[in-house]
């Protein structure tokens, strides 16, 4: 078996709206050997190497439901194995994963395995040490040559749960995720480590483990200064232990006599209690504990032992929310066993770990269990009596095997409000108070128990999972202060997808918001734009554009170009959009990602209507569109439709749905909306620049879907039609998408049109706009479309233009430099074009250029684009011979005030229309 590609899907994408991992998997020969041929050896030593193995449920959804599948008739695939093996190897580290699934390829003996995970790394890992597995299970015949002879699957279980311990969300921080899931938090992990957003844009708000972005640093650097902390502390009057700090084993010793014995010896700015050192009664112990401290820091802090458990106490914002007996780890003896198998049976306690894999952590023997057990007179061989207590540790932090019993219900009021007074002292929203008493019930006042530490970013375990008692949500607790109930954490989404106008679309949409108010974060495929700003340049939409938007603090409405090839590579940057739309479902990039067939395209497009949270608008024009209203979970469904007559369309709208339509009227064509039985003229088609007085259908289609989006939005009508009647296609609005330049005697469209229907789109405004002169054409096709889809472009044009030049693209994307152009030609001459109207020129900015050189006063140009910005560029410094446009033309109207909104330019004319959109005036550019 080998593993012919991998993909990570980071978000909702064709296998689930979570993020999976999925593996290209070719079984080669062992194609011809399941389960069942290998034997019940294979599988009982899979089931000793992973025993959680026995509670997946797989297709029967009952426990032992995948052990049936391995022996049931021919058994199952290694493919469906290797899922499985993946998938447990990240619960044995501590993952909290269910989700897979295997199918065949097109390609015999090839797999596709995919299945859910937690960690990107980890869960890649997994899939690495399931396949080694695997290999080394299998009869020696069958087994890869390159399996080493040595593999030890307990050993390299063990180093793959450090590998995740060390990349996975600890458990506090972890928790806090959790609890941001149950309150539907949206959040993205931010680095390798605990950097947590919790929220989107303007409503983030950010952890680094349990500091949160509301913790002030100035209480954290108090915090870290012990020294600090107990003078603050002892000045309020709250309880704390005498200290000095000392900077050598003889001022320790000096200080330890001061104090008087007992004392305890920790370094100033330590933490998970290294190097601290307790109960020290003479000075060789003084000595001892310094150099263990300053090993942690350069700075040592001797003070008073203060006698009595060990007690963490959680304040979140003002309150105590917890409080955990710490128990350093132990042993208990039982007259039978040495301390050493003690530990081993200790540390088969199936809740004890790796590091914070688990509840528990292992106990292990270090130089202090071994200075602890010399000072009791014992060994690793020594045999403790019955019910004997034999500590290993002299602190109960869990991360060193301690144990943790909860005690919040028990604590005296008077300890409550120390352990809050401290905590605002200090100054932190979240903290950890270590209290040292005889007994919590009992008030501070009456056994002397005191503050030893106050901690910056406590640890959670011991709360949330404590060995003893009951569990607390102190990390809901933290999220209900960051987010308190009723406060949002997400900014409005719109995710807008289809095979053409997504970004014309986009920029609509982000314009409307724009002059409404709004801080806009856009992607689309020219880059990332903030509030306006291009910040990325370059094709930017998916996923990871996604998330640059949603990490902006600034943003307050996010819409998201959302592209086939973005979804196919790694799924979406979020789980949820308020408001998704798609416009259409062509042929384009079929043949390409495993996307062959137009309802295998609908498909991957689909995914955006199925995590839509308030309404999915969809193209009722569209059979593959229509269809997406079966999948989606919005409550509102909204369509779109050019046919004032749909059948369905009207049924919806009777029924109260929400729909856009195209209405005839004696004024030209009238966008109207439909929603709970009102109907609502929004705007004539004529009145919207993008649209050239309605003739560019195309842009009508994109206003429509704009319009339905931000109506779904919550977007008022008047803002609407304002943000319509002031969006125009100006290379510096839209470039690309139909850029109009009419600074030559003949004009010029420039447009990014690169499939059959977006080709087709501008041939049939090029016939609406009916030139005075010819038409020419600058006709090029991506190099990995199709042949069908190249050929369909030039006969597409065929028949419509006076003169044809065929280009390539600079990128040839696997084709030959010819190649494209010569397609085109060889169309274009079936198609009945006279071989002298074609002009082959490969080369992009010669292609323009000669086009450029043809045009003549009163020609329409139309130039299909690769690389915009330098095409624009070209066209606009281009010196016609004609010189510039002169034009006869009535005298001007002489306009008192500004130009209102429906006054812009078409054709070199301005145009000014009453609100009726009855033409006024006019008067040229000139």
């Amino acid at each position: 078996m080998k593993i012919l590609a991998t993909s990570v899907y980071i978000g909702p994408s064709l296998y689930a709206h979570f993020p999976v991992i999925r593996l290209t998997l070719d079984l080669g020969e062992l194609e011809h050997w399941p389960t069942a041929r290998l034997g019940d050896s294979f599988v009982e030593s899979l089931i000793a190497a992973l025993p959680g193995l026995r509670e997946h449920g797989c297709s029967y959804g009952e426990v032992g439901g995948f052990l049936r599948r391995l022996g049931e008739g021919d058994g199952t695939w290694l493919g469906h194995v290797l899922e499985h093996a993946a998938i447990e190897l990240q619960n044995v580290a501590g993952a909290k994963v269910t989700f897979g699934k295997t199918r065949s390829t097109d390609d015999a003996g090839q797999y596709h395995v995919v299945y859910q995970y937690e960690q990107q790394e980890v869960g890649l890992e997994a899939g690495k040490l399931a396949l080694s597995l695997l290999h080394s299970l299998l009869p020696a015949d069958l087994r890869p040559s390159e399996t080493p002879a040595d593999f030890d699957f307990a050993r390299e279980r063990d180093n793959f749960i450090r590998y995740a311990q060390r990349r996975t969300l600890g458990p506090s921080t972890g928790s806090l995720v959790r609890a941001a899931e149950e309150r539907d938090i949206p959040w993205l992990r931010l680095n390798k480590y605990s950097l947590v957003q919790f929220g989107h844009g303007k409503f983030q708000r950010r952890i680094q483990a349990t500091i949160t972005s509301e913790t002030r640093h100035i209480a954290v650097e108090i915090a870290s200064d012990k020294e600090e902390t107990n003078r603050i502390l002892s000045d309020l009057g709250l309880p704390v232990p005498r200290q000095e700090l000392v900077y050598s084993a003889d001022e320790a010793v000096t200080a330890a006599e001061r104090i008087r014995y007992p004392v305890v010896a920790k370094p100033l700015d330590g933490n998970h209690g290294r190097g601290v050192s307790i109960n020290l009664t003479t000075p060789e112990q003084v000595r001892g504990a310094f150099a263990i401290a300053k090993e942690i820091s350069r700075t040592v802090i001797v003070e008073s032992l203060i006698q009595g458990n060990d007690y963490r106490m959680l304040v979140v914002n003002g309150e105590l929310v917890a409080v955990a007996q710490r128990v350093p780890g132990h042993v208990v003896g039982d007259g039978e066993h040495t301390i050493a198998e003690l530990v081993e049976i200790v540390n088969q306690d199936p809740r004890r770990g790796v590091g914070h894999e688990k509840v528990l952590t292992r106990l292990e023997f270090d130089a202090q269990a071994e200075r602890l057990l010399a000072e009791k007179g014992f060994t690793r061989t020594s045999v403790p009596g019955p019910g004997m207590k034999v500590f290993l540790r002299s602190t109960g932090n869990l991360s060193t095997g301690g144990t943790a019993i909860d005690v919040t219900d028990s604590v005296h009021p008077d300890n409550v409000e120390m352990a809050v007074r401290a905590a605002k002292a200090i100054g932190l929203d979240v903290a950890g108070i270590d209290f040292i008493s005889p007994d919590i019930t009992q008030s501070f006042n009456a056994n002397r128990g005191a503050i030893c530490e106050v901690n910056a970013a406590p640890g959670f375990r011991m709360h949330v999972s404590p060995s003893e008692g009951t569990p607390r949500d102190v990390a809901g607790r933290v999220m209900d202060m960051l987010f308190p109930p009723g406060t949002p954490a997400r900014i409005p989404i719109a995710a807008i997808t289809g095979t053409n106008g997504k970004t014309t679309t986009s920029r609509m949409l982000a314009h409307i918001f724009k002059l409404v108010g709004h801080h806009v974060g856009l992607t689309t495929t020219d880059g990332v734009y903030i509030d306006g700003h291009l910040t990325v340049e370059g094709d930017m939409t998916g996923p990871t554009a996604a998330r640059m938007v949603l990490r902006d603090p600034s943003v307050d409405v996010a819409v998201l170009e959302t592209a086939r090839g973005g979804l196919l590579r790694s799924g979406m940057g979020y789980r949820k959009c308020n408001v998704s739309a798609v416009l259409n479902v062509q042929a384009d990039h079929l043949g390409l990602r495993g996307i062959d067939t137009l309802e295998e395209l609908a498909e991957v497009k689909r995914i955006v209507v199925e995590i839509a949270k308030d309404t999915a608008v969809l193209n009722a024009d569209d059979p593959y569109c229509l269809r997406m209203a079966d999948y989606t979970q919005a409550k509102f469904v909204c369509y779109v439709t050019m046919n004032p007559h749909h059948a369905l369309v009207k049924e919806h709208i009777r029924s109260g749905g929400r729909a856009v339509v195209l209405e005839e009227g004696i004024n030209g064509h009238m966008v109207t909306l439909y929603d709970h039985g009102a109907h609502m003229p929004l705007l004539w088609t004529h009145l919207i620049p993008a649209t050239l007085e309605g003739r560019a259908m195309h842009n009508v289609q994109n206003a429509m879907f704009a319009a339905a989006m931000a109506f779904s939005m919550s977007v008022k009508l008047e803002d609407i039609r304002h943000g319509l009647r002031t969006f125009d296609t100006s290379f510096f609005q839209t470039p690309g998408r139909m850029n109009i330049y009419d600074g030559h005697p003949f004009k010029v469209i420039l447009d990014y049109g690169h499939n059959p229907a977006a080709v087709d789109a501008m041939c049939q405004l090029v016939e609406r706009l009916e030139p005075r002169g010819k038409k020419l054409v600058v006709l090029a096709a991506p190099g990995d479309r199709r042949d069908q889809d190249i050929r369909d472009i030039a006969q597409i044009c065929a028949g419509r233009f006076d003169t044809y030049i065929c280009r390539r693209d600079d990128g040839l994307r696997g084709r030959k430099p010819d190649e494209i152009p010569n397609m085109l030609r060889a169309t274009l001459l079936e198609r009945g074009v006279p071989d002298s109207q074609i002009h082959v020129i490969p080369d992009e900015r010669k292609a323009v250029e000669t086009a450029l050189s043809l045009g003549k006063r009163g020609d329409l140009m139309l130039i299909f684009g690769d690389q915009i910005a330098r095409t624009w560029k070209q066209i606009t410094g281009f010196r016609s011979e004609a010189g510039p446009i002169q034009a006869d033309a009535p005298a001007p109207l002489k306009l008192e005030t500004a130009p209102p909104a429906n006054f812009y330019s078409l054709e070199g004319e301005q145009i000014v229309r009453d609100e009726r959109g009855v033409r006024l005036a006019r008067e040229t550019d000139d």
